[in-house]
Formats: structure tokens, sequence, C-alpha cells
């Protein structure tokens, strides 16, 4: 029987580990590799690493770095960042990773996710819509690392994923990313309603609430988050942190009343 999962999202800079708030003003919180060792023994569900320099800077995904992430991790692995060629993506698989995620990449070069989903089969090929409310209301996707707007929308570029060969889409909403407020239901309701593949949410989660509450209003997600994971208290302290056993089946049976 399919149950939700929740997955930390670590976003890796300059080879540390930092937490970003709408997509601004990084902050180093740690070392990727322990942070990975931490969540090891909390028994995760799954793990995404995404490296949010590769892409804006043009360069190949940080190999060296995958495989330790992969050496070290003993939960399914999606890693992101970086990936332009079915070659990339056929490597960062051979070193242990479960799942690599397309993001701006896909949006510019389609062909891209067919091409992949095509040698890895679609299991393995995540497509990443970093997603933005306009001023008109409208859900948009914007690409490398929410600085450039590809003025298509959220549910267009969601079909468009599906079509091609991915086998799920994670939705980061940039208006809620580390702001702890809790997850757009409205975009996750969107999202849900149109398209099958299974989905991850990320941007917003505060509280395991907020993780109840994304399960009760969308079903049987993927709800990630970073923030949460990784500070604690009002003054964000760094503390790696995840919900124990009985928390997560509070958490599932609260979404479930």
């Amino acid at each position: 029987m399919l149950r939700p999962r929740i997955i930390p999202c670590l976003l890796i800079s300059d080879g540390g580990l930092v937490k970003t708030v709408r997509f601004k003003d990084p902050k180093y919180v740690g070392d990727p590799i322990n942070a990975v060792r931490i969540f090891n023994e909390k028994e995760c569900d799954e793990l995404i690493a995404l490296d949010i320099d590769a892409t804006r800077e043009r360069r190949e995904p940080d190999y060296e770095l995958i495989s330790h992430l992969a050496t070290e991790c003993r939960m399914p692995l999606c890693y992101g960042g970086g990936i332009t060629t079915t070659e990339q993506a056929q490597k960062i698989i051979s070193l242990g990773v479960e799942k690599v995620a397309i993001g701006s990449a896909g949006i510019h070069n389609p062909g891209l996710l067919s091409e992949i989903a095509k040698e890895l089969g679609s299991q393995s090929v995540v497509v990443i819509l970093d997603v933005k409310k306009s001023l008109f209301g409208q859900y948009e996707v914007w690409s490398e690392n929410g600085k450039k707007k590809t003025k298509r929308s959220a549910v267009d570029a969601a079909h468009a994923a599906q079509k091609l060969g991915a086998g799920e889409i994670v939705i980061n909403s940039i208006d809620n990313d580390g702001m702890m407020k809790g997850y757009d239901l409205e975009l996750a309701r969107l999202i849900r309603k149109e398209v099958s593949l299974p989905l991850t949410f990320l941007g917003g989660a505060g509280s395991h609430d907020d993780i109840a509450k994304l399960i009760a209003e969308v079903g049987v997600v993927g709800a990630a988050a970073g923030s949460l994971f990784v500070f604690k208290g009002t003054y964000r302290a760094v503390l790696i942190n995840y919900p124990t056993p009985s928390e997560r089946d509070g958490i599932i049976a609260q979404a479930a009343r």
C-alpha cells in the first residue's frame, strides 16, 4: 500500500549545506555529508540533494560529492543540479543515486527528458518545477534557480513532463521557500488535479501540521522540506531533525481525519 513520503531536501552551494529564503540569501548550515549521516540514523523515507549553483554557473555536476553522498546515504537518493545530458545522468545513476532531477535543462530541452527516461527508465527521472505566482494570480515556472522567467504555466509544464516520460514531478514553491508558513495548498491541489504521476511538494513547511495538511488536501504525495529539518525553534538554531516513526504515524493519522 502506498503511503506519503516525508523527504528532507538538502541544498548544496560551494560544497556546503545551505538554506535559502525565496531562493535568495543562502545561509550556510553545515556539511551535507554529516547531514546525510544524521538522516540515516533517523531512518528517513527518502532524500533530495540539489546543487543550486551548477546550472547557474553552467558547470557539470560535482561527481566526487555525489559519490560521497550516495556512498553514505542508506535511503533512496534523488540528485539534481547541472544535468544537461543523458551521459551525465547515466554517470550519476552509476554512482549509486536512485533518481536524477532535471530542472532548467528539461524546460529548455524537453527532448532530454525523453532521452534519459528511455535510457534509465521513467522511475529514475524526476522533473523539478520551480513555481512562482504572478501578479495576475497565475502559477508560472522559472528556471536558472528562480532567476529566469520561462513564460510557461505550471500546469502546462507538468503536463509536458508527464508526456515526455518523467516518473515523478517535484513542485517547488519559490514564494514559500524558507518561509515556514505552510505549503501552497492551492498550487498543490491544482497540480494534483492535472497529472497522475507521483508528486512531491516543496516549499513552506514549518511544522508537522503543515505536512499533515498537505497530505489531507492532496492525498498520497511526497512532502519535502528544507528549513523544517535543519532549523529548530523561533531563532532557527541549526539542528538536523526528522519525525520519529511514531510522529510519522501521527502525521498520517492526522491527515486521515
